[in-house]
């Protein structure tokens, strides 16, 4: 057994189950603090982006954005991502290591306002890019097409500037129902494997 840095006592192998995690965690006032800046960071961002969005609207009589949807990752996600590095499994090793903790994927209307965006939010001062990754100028050899950004900006709290990694995936609506329909797939790939592999260890045990 170990203990994680969320204060919880688990089995090294094994993976975490979102629901007790969340359970156990709801007192963690440490985590609390953590994930408050997290989801302050979320809402900063989509503020700049509903921003630009209203803007350009005035400008050229359309939203380039159709729409927008923001996720923590959850603690069993973080925990197992750490693990699989070997992080060191503590806050500070998390906040400088795990960058994809807060994500926002935005949902563009053609694939010109998807740069447009992304050179938007690279310009502002306040923002550092962390990372880069063009896959509609180069998509991944499954087809897959999404620009993703990792920025860094300000959160504002009474005392205190804090600033905050978030993972931003920009994509047109062709684009993410391609990805969709492809994660759906897996997903199926993947639960079928899982259940060959119970039929096979069944007859296994039946064979010996």
């Amino acid at each position: 057994m170990s203990e994680n840095l969320f204060g919880l006592t688990v089995a090294a192998d094994k993976g975490l189950d979102d629901l007790q995690c969340q359970r156990l965690l709801s007192e963690n006032r440490k985590y609390q603090e953590v994930m408050l800046q997290y989801r302050c960071a979320l809402k900063a961002l989509e503020s700049r982006l509903e921003i630009l969005n209203e803007e350009f609207s005035l400008q050229h009589d359309r939203n380039p954005i159709e729409s927008m949807k923001s996720r923590l990752k959850s603690p069993s996600s973080i925990m197992n991502k750490m693990q699989k590095r070997g992080l060191s499994l503590d806050f500070p090793t998390m906040q400088a290591n795990i960058m994809d903790i807060a994500g926002v994927r935005v949902i563009c209307s053609f694939e010109e306002d998807v740069f447009f965006l992304a050179k938007c939010l690279k310009e502002q001062s306040d923002i550092e890019i962390i990372t880069e990754k063009d896959y509609i100028s180069h998509p991944k050899p499954n087809g897959y097409r999404s620009l993703h950004l990792t920025i860094r900006l300000p959160v504002f709290f009474a005392e205190k500037e804090i600033r905050v990694p978030v993972e931003i995936q920009l994509r047109t609506i062709a684009m993410d129902f391609w990805a969709s329909e492809i994660e759906t797939e897996l997903k199926e790939c993947a639960d079928s494997s899982r259940e060959w592999d119970g039929k096979m260890e069944h007859l296994l045990h039946i064979l010996t």
